[in-house]
């Protein structure tokens, strides 16, 4: 029986800029020490944290990283995890890469994002015959050109890749990213059709279900996950449906029962940076699922995967074993 999950879609290098602020147009501003690279995107981060929350799971890795220095820089980062099977990565082209603005006064943070090859990612460079896991995760949709172009039979080519996986016998896992625009309910909605396990922010299940969960003052509204969870079912999703943000993560299982998790009350100082915490977030959800677990202990497992994140700079460095980092629940529920 196979065993294992396979991460798809979006490699990336963050390459992040210290700048004293934001200038206005055609002004200027210095870039200070401490510029740093470090992998991102769906497939970097979330299989890298998998990897750490059990250095025994199969992993096999599908993507693009290119014939260049931060193509080289993505494989030498994943290649320290044994239990990463690279060997289903293409080497082609330019590697996608982010050069993320950090304002020292403000922390915001501005984002120039380059396709690379990536833009070319689609449902022919898998290798179906020799994918030997039983899950699939993919992201993101929205940011993955080739996949969000439109198919006459399944709606969009994404849609159409996810019925091979189930077709194939896996089940099937979809992110999303976070964007302003229409293009919700074009994209995700037809993926949603033949996905099994959707991990999603609120904001992008309330572009993608219309239910109000966050105000553009910053008001969430809890009260409303479960109707967006819901619909985020009757939309397709078959097994869970799992919405997580700053706040909380809620989830409706395979049974339809409701669950919410609030996020851990950390100490002062605990965040060092947010970069990928929705993905370790999505790794601690799809672990529990590969082990079994049920929809609450997923969702702490989630929160705890998402909080040792936000301890370290980058993505993946704070994200210890399962044990590990549950134990943070124990500290700061």
């Amino acid at each position: 029986m196979k065993r294992g999950i396979c991460c798809a879609g979006n490699m990336i290098v963050d390459i992040t800029y210290p700048i004293e602020t934001w200038p206005k147009q055609n002004e200027l501003t210095h870039i200070t020490d401490g510029i740093q690279s470090s992998t991102g995107g769906s497939v970097c981060n979330t299989i890298i944290d998998l990897a750490r929350l059990d250095p025994k799971i199969h992993l096999v890795a599908s993507g693009f990283a290119g014939h260049d220095a931060e193509g080289d820089f993505i494989l030498r980062e994943m290649g320290k995890y044994p239990n990463i099977d690279l060997s289903m990565i293409r080497r082609d082209g330019r590697t996608s890469f982010t050069a993320v603005m950090s304002n020292n006064q403000t922390k915001e943070r501005t984002f120039f994002q380059h396709a690379g090859a990536n833009a070319f990612y689609g449902e022919e460079h898998i290798d179906w015959e020799k994918l030997d896991v039983d899950l699939l995760h993919i992201g993101y949709i929205l940011l993955l050109p080739a996949l969000d172009q439109p198919d006459d039979q399944y709606g969009t080519k994404m849609a159409r890749l996810l019925h091979r996986a189930k077709s194939n016998g896996l089940k099937t896992s979809i992110d999303v990213v976070s964007e302003a625009g229409e293009r919700f309910a074009l994209l995700v909605i037809p993926a949603l059709r033949y996905t099994d396990y959707c991990v999603i922010n609120e904001l992008e299940a309330q572009q993608t279900t219309g239910v109000l969960l966050r105000e553009d003052d910053g008001t969430l509204h809890p009260e409303n996950m479960e109707e967006a969870l819901r619909k985020l079912k009757e939309l397709g999703v078959s097994a869970w449906a799992v919405i997580h943000c700053p706040e909380l993560g809620c989830g409706l299982d395979e049974k339809g029962q409701f669950f919410s998790v609030p996020s851990l009350k950390l100490p002062q100082g605990w965040i060092k940076g947010t970069v990928g915490a929705g993905d370790a977030f999505c790794a601690g959800i799809l672990y529990a699922v590969e082990t079994g677990l049920g929809m609450e202990q997923a969702l702490k497992l989630g929160a705890c995967s998402a909080a040792a994140s936000l301890s370290e700079v980058n993505a993946s460095d704070g994200v210890n074993t399962a044990a590990q980092v549950l134990k943070l629940y124990d500290l700061y529920a």
